[in-house]
């Protein structure tokens, strides 16, 4: 039988774990409010006997090693890289403090099986699944490092969550019920799997959901999502809609902005007439200029074609946000830290 990781485990194991070890039950009670409510590494969970936690923490160990930390100037992006115990594999999670709050964003796989083209974790291919102990242990790792409460976790690292659905969705489960999260406050983004996206519509929790356009037409989608050819355009509006119509929360639409290959006057056109008679839940358009990755060739677009290209769709009736690039100073998006490091020009804060 497997050991369960410290955050994958229930409090059905850790109950039967103090019992094995003939402690009272309710210390039981005391580690769950330890790593759930207070957020503390178990080691210094001092309503514990030490004795027992020496022992607790080799019975339930952490999932993920610390790899490399990358901290922004302002300090207030931080980017880890870590390695899975259970086989090696490299994961990234970022930490973006606001004056109110923090939001986490979290990978649901080591690698991405996608091969979206402007993404360095598509390109770099797909290792493996994340469990849901890996996935949660992100959010409470970063929950221990910073004084603002994490309020908001987004699945928009590494990975497509929808395609290690049922582990994500224990995540999420886990996230709201033992960390208090609102399910309002979780974002799942995908760039399209229709089966996991109809699943979503019939959840209870009304999570929200990102759908990764980035193109307004099948043929240029094709050629950025090479999902788009089992899941084309149309179908993938389709599901959105269930989802929508379900839980009756805005779907956002991301969408990468690309110099000279889906960033023109055109495309925003395009855009709008896709998006625009599908009603109000759908007119939300997240523009994300791409960061640069070091070995990948593609170039975002400038940042004044991008507010340009938000301002068109805003004079078309969509409403158009663009993502404040945060961490990219310490290789925030997505796969850049692990690809900096695979490349071994790693870069770390003083």
């Amino acid at each position: 039988m497997t050991t369960p990781s410290r955050y994958g485990a229930t409090p059905d194991d850790v109950a039967v774990m103090i019992a094995d070890l003939g402690a009272p039950a309710y210390r039981a009670r005391q580690i769950h409010e330890a790593l759930w409510n207070q957020h503390i590494p178990l080691e210094d969970a001092t309503n514990l006997p030490r004795a027992l936690r020496d022992e607790l923490v080799g019975r339930l160990p952490l999932a993920l090693d610390l790899e490399v930390e990358s901290r922004s100037a302002d300090d207030r992006t931080v980017k880890w890289l870590w390695r899975a115990v259970r086989g090696g594999a490299q994961v990234e999670t970022v930490l973006m403090e606001y004056p109110d709050r923090a939001t986490v964003c979290v990978s649901s796989q080591a690698g991405c099986a996608m091969g979206c083209t402007f993404c360095a974790t598509g390109q770099a291919g797909f290792e493996r699944h994340l469990d849901r102990g890996e996935i949660v242990e992100q959010v409470l790792r970063a929950q221990q490092v910073t004084d603002r409460r994490v309020s908001n976790v987004v699945f928009m690292g590494m990975g497509e969550p929808l395609a290690n659905y049922d582990e994500v969705w224990a995540s999420v489960e886990r996230l709201h019920g033992d960390l208090g999260i609102s399910a309002r406050q979780i974002t799942i983004s995908t760039v399209g799997v229709v089966p996991g996206m109809r699943r979503l519509a019939e959840e209870a929790l009304p999570v929200t959901l990102a759908v990764s356009l980035h193109a307004p037409d099948d043929d240029l989608r094709a050629s950025l999502v090479p999902l788009n050819n089992r899941y084309p355009i149309r179908d993938v509006l389709r599901a959105a809609r269930e989802v929508a119509g379900s839980h009756g929360r805005r779907v956002t639409f991301e969408y990468a902005c690309i110099a000279d290959v889906n960033d023109t006057d055109v495309h925003a056109d395009a855009l709008a007439d896709l998006l625009v008679p599908l009603g109000p839940l759908f007119t939300h358009v997240n523009l994300i200029p791409l960061n640069p990755t070091e070995g990948y060739p593609t170039r975002g677009s400038e940042r004044v074609r991008v507010l340009d290209f938000a301002a068109r769709l805003r004079m078309r009736g969509v409403t158009a946000t663009v993502r404040r690039n945060r961490g990219t100073d310490i290789d925030g998006a997505c796969g850049q830290l692990r690809s900096r490091v695979a490349l071994g020009r790693t870069r770390t804060a003083d």
